[in-house]
C-alpha cells in the first residue's frame, strides 16, 4: 500500500532539492506477497525469505536502509535483529485506540534513546538503537 502511494506521487514531482530526483532513482525493495510487478524505477519485489534477502542488503556496500511503513515488516526486521535505528515520530493528536506498535506478540526489546528533535508542530521524532550484547 505505501509503495504503491509513492509510486503514484513521485515520478510527477520535481523540486529544486533535488529529492524527488532521488526518490525516483534510488533502489527500491518492496516486501509483498501479492504483487507480481513493480513498475517505478529501480524497484525489486522481495515475496520470501525476508530476514535472508534484508542480511543480503545489509551486506552491501552503499547507504542505509529505510523502511516507510509496515509494521509488519519491522516486526520481522526487529525479530532477526535486522534494525540498527528506530525512528518514531510523536504527533501531538489523541485517538483513543489503534494498533500496537509493533504488534502483538513481540519479544521484549531494550532500546536506547540517542535523538530527539522537536517541531514547531508539537510533533517530537525519537531515535532509539537496540541494546545488543557486547554494547
Amino acid at each position: 500500500m505505501t509503495y504503491e502511494a509513492f509510486a503514484k506521487a513521485w515520478p510527477s514531482r520535481t523540486d529544486e532539492a533535488g529529492f524527488a530526483d532521488r526518490m525516483n532513482n534510488i533502489s527500491k525493495f518492496v516486501v509483498s506477497t501479492t504483487m507480481q510487478t513493480a513498475g517505478w524505477k529501480n524497484s525489486t519485489i522481495i515475496k520470501e525469505n525476508i530476514a535472508e534477502e534484508v542480511t543480503k542488503l545489509r551486506q552491501q556496500s552503499g547507504k542505509d536502509i529505510l523502511v516507510a511503513g509496515s509494521g509488519k515488516l519491522v516486526k520481522a526486521l526487529m525479530d532477526h535483529d535486522l534494525a540498527d535505528e528506530y525512528r518514531i515520530m510523536v504527533h501531538p493528536i489523541v485517538v483513543g485506540g489503534g494498533r500496537r506498535l509493533f504488534g502483538d506478540g513481540t519479544d521484549r526489546k531494550t532500546m536506547e534513546l540517542v535523538e530527539t528533535k522537536t517541531f514547531k508542530t508539537g510533533t517530537v521524532v525519537l531515535v532509539y538503537q537496540p541494546k545488543r550484547n557486547g554494547k
